[in-house]
């Protein structure tokens, strides 16, 4: 039987944009691309930055009608948001199984309800075995690449193997990293198996962020169509 084909999603960090124009930042960043938003959720304890909550997802929605949004909810009590977010019109509420490591299920489950799709996150240290259990409770996999929460960071080379395992036991799991994506690190990323990026400075600080965009997305395919293709050929008749 063969796989369904992988799509590449490239979703720009709002969070590297300038907060005053949020909004038109946001339309920029979808004008020239975008496959949807990325919204980073911050609430200074499971990470010691703050960033904005609901109240800014529901302007930037009553705005934006169409788009899809995700939030990467780098929270301490995920639960607590779920409904606010979904009023506030989020498509995809995506949460770190280290804040509730004995509620996941729970957790997932209440997103469903309220009309969102699933998104578990791990961060650099968690090993990414701990996602077996919630995989079948999830729609999307983040893997960060970079530690929650700070900007300008280095590439970890090394979160390559969790994306490798993912991609190799689960074939058609949306996979999304996050943390220093660009042009130069994009294929490493698309090589391993990820299908979903999160880029940050790469695309905001573009004098060109379309071009910028569209070149990243040829590089992503192209990766993509070639493990598509390895998929294909390791199928067993």
């Amino acid at each position: 039987m063969a796989k369904s084909k992988l799509t590449c999603k490239i979703r720009p960090l709002v969070l590297n944009s300038n907060f005053s124009e949020l909004l038109h930042e946001s339309q920029r960043l979808l004008d020239s691309g975008a496959d949807y938003l990325h919204l980073d959720v911050m609430d200074g304890h499971f990470v010691p930055n703050v960033t904005f909550g609901h109240p800014a997802v529901y302007f930037l929605r009553s705005k934006i009608d169409k788009a899809f949004f995700e939030t990467h909810m780098m929270v301490s009590n995920p639960m607590q948001w779920v409904r606010p977010m979904a009023d506030s019109g989020v498509n995809q509420y995506t949460f770190h199984i280290e804040t509730c490591q004995e509620t996941v299920v729970d957790v997932c489950r209440k997103v469903r309800e309220s009309g969102m799709k699933v998104g578990v996150a791990l961060k650099p240290g968690t090993d990414v075995t701990a996602v077996e259990q919630y995989v079948d409770h999830a729609d999307m996999v983040l893997i960060m690449i970079a530690q929650p929460g700070f900007g300008g960071q280095k590439f970890m080379t090394d979160m390559m193997n969790k994306v490798r395992w993912l991609r190799q036991q689960y074939p058609e799991l949306d996979i999304e990293v996050d943390g220093v994506v660009g042009p130069a690190s994009i294929a490493a990323c698309a090589e391993a198996g990820a299908n979903m990026f999160v880029s940050g400075t790469a695309v905001i600080g573009a004098k060109d962020p379309k071009a910028v965009i569209s070149q990243m997305r040829d590089t992503v395919n192209t990766s993509l169509q070639q493990l598509q293709n390895k998929s294909i050929c390791c199928v067993e008749l």
